[in-house]
């Protein structure tokens, strides 16, 4: 009897500058990966363009089973799975999905790393990020979603209107 591989999102840590990179290789090889991009300007001596760079420096997020993670580890500029105490750690398919929901639908936020207490948990009722999970923060006098990706230490600041949200359990 064949068991199906049960197949998680998973955050790899990749070389400097070269998520983009990894991500087509991924791609090639058939591995299913999630590189989010975000368009900012830069400037160079002669003239500015914008361009998409990656949300996160040097992670880049993967669907595999854990049959697949040689595979995913072979694929030069894959320096190694994000693991705690040995073992690669998966991240929730929320996550990724508020990620891609607030990029696709250009919601502004802040990429933060500061390690934000734990406050009230809430879910998003209304709009384009209905669903979505976080926890209720205060920034400088304004109430922002925190929705963290703990397992790389970032959290995306995001702007709502707290009527939107329920508290949950």
């Amino acid at each position: 009897m064949n068991a199906t591989p049960e197949y998680k999102w998973y955050v790899i840590y990749t070389k400097p500058r070269n998520e983009k990179k990894v991500a087509f290789e991924l791609s090639v090889k058939g591995i299913q990966n999630y590189c989010p991009l975000i368009k900012t300007m830069r400037q160079w001596s002669d003239r500015k363009k914008i361009v998409e760079v990656p949300l996160f420096n040097s992670y880049l997020f993967v669907f595999v089973s854990e049959r697949e993670f040689l595979d995913v580890l072979t694929v030069k500029s894959v320096v190694k799975f994000i693991t705690f105490e040995g073992k690669a750690i998966p991240i929730s398919e929320y996550q990724i999905e508020a990620i891609r929901r607030t990029l696709h639908n250009e919601i502004k936020f802040e990429i933060s790393t500061i390690n934000f207490k734990i406050g009230q948990k809430v879910e998003i009722i209304k709009g384009i990020l209905s669903g979505v999970m976080g926890e209720i923060v205060t920034i400088s006098g304004k109430k922002q979603l925190l929705l963290r990706i703990e397992n790389i230490g970032y959290s995306l600041l995001i702007n709502i209107n707290q009527s939107d949200t329920k508290i949950r359990n």
